[in-house]
């Protein structure tokens, strides 16, 4: 029994002496307990809506105003004709368009179904704010003997009229697996070398440190190519999701996203010396703020402001952005300009802080 406690006590130093371990076991529950708890929801809140009324009357000016009262909508924009439509959800930041008819008799929610779920979720949360509204001008009017007004509604769903759940969750699980694999790989490439003793040798060679680095990320990045490919052919032939935009312009925001991916596998191998540490942050610490926080599986506007904010320096976020708008939408480089900026100064500061962290530790 003494030796089981003397082994118990060394296991228990080894444990307290490793400060990535302890991390994993008592930060990161803390971190996703708190994610679990706020980013994944299936309400609505503060989502960006639209409104299209040809003719401005009291039953119009009621509607909006009990929609701006709504926690769960901000009307940002009102229209004035139908071709403002596209062009608003293509700029990005809508979720809905409340379109009255000429004579307001009829209203149309139009949504953006590229990502089915949400908009399903926001269209149901607008018929029910209609409708308490109709309800109590009902009830108002029906005490002095003045008929109810009444109004048809109806619901189209822009760039995905089906509804289909594989328009929404092909682009984030091409950025949740080219996130992972590159990073992971390549974290874990060149860490083997480390651990094994090689890498001093490679460094000894004529060759500079930067084009050993680069000759080891060739590889990953000529396999995430054909990932790429496999991804795209599936999507199209298999799960029918089309490809209205460039295709150029696809695989090129796609391969500048590999790159950053590799980035963060280069800079990862800077921290770590063991194989297993390098698996565990590309695969658990990374996994989980691209599953939760880049709007794959749960929309951004719906959380908390601060994890709003937060989710913007998740890669994933940008990636997917930019994917559904040239693959879904059909946009032009001129529409993904922000989703490619931010991508781009991610790569320049990644990669110049993991080439800095790797001279420093090697030479």
């Amino acid at each position: 029994m003494k030796k089981f406690i003397q082994f118990v006590r060394k296991e228990f130093r080894h444990i307290f002496r490793d400060k990535r371990t302890m991390m994993i076991l008592l930060v990161m529950p803390i971190i996703q307990i708190l994610l679990f708890g706020f980013a994944i929801t299936t309400e609505v809140r503060n989502a960006n809506i639209a409104v299209l009324a040809p003719k401005s009357d009291v039953l119009v000016n009621r509607i909006i105003e009990r929609f701006e009262a709504s926690p769960y909508f901000t009307v940002k924009t009102i229209l004035h004709q139908n071709s403002e439509i596209e062009p608003l959800f293509l700029k990005g930041g809508t979720s809905l368009v409340v379109v009255f008819n000429e004579d307001n008799s009829a209203v149309q929610f139009v949504a953006d179904g590229a990502e089915p779920n949400q908009a399903n979720m926001v269209v149901n949360y607008a018929k029910g704010i209609l409708a308490s509204q109709l309800q109590e001008m009902a009830s108002q009017q029906s005490q002095t003997g003045v008929n109810a007004p009444k109004i048809a509604t109806s619901v189209r769903m822009l760039y995905n009229p089906q509804q289909k759940g594989a328009y929404n969750f092909v682009p984030g699980v091409m950025g949740l697996i080219l996130m992972l694999i590159c990073a992971m790989m390549t974290s874990i490439a060149i860490v083997r070398e480390k651990e094994q003793g090689t890498m001093e040798t490679l460094l000894a060679s004529p060759l500079p440190p930067v084009t050993i680095v680069l000759a080891k990320l060739v590889p990953y990045f000529t396999l995430s190519m054909v990932n790429i490919g496999t991804i795209l052919i599936l999507s199209v032939y298999v799960l029918d999701v089309p490809i209205v935009g460039s295709l150029p312009l696809l695989i090129g925001i796609c391969l500048l996203f590999v790159f950053l991916a590799l980035s963060f596998g280069l800079l990862i191998s800077t921290l770590v010396e063991t194989q297993m540490a390098a698996m565990l942050i590309s695969g658990m610490v990374m996994m989980m703020p691209t599953m939760l926080l880049s709007g794959m599986m749960f929309p951004i506007e719906s959380m908390p402001e601060i994890l709003q904010w937060i989710s913007c320096v998740v890669p994933v976020r940008w990636f997917i952005s930019a994917v559904k708008k040239v693959m879904l939408q059909g946009c032009t480089f001129a529409d993904i300009l922000q989703e490619f900026s931010v991508i781009c100064g991610m790569i320049f500061l990644v990669l110049t802080v993991s080439l800095k962290k790797f001279k420093l530790r090697l030479e």
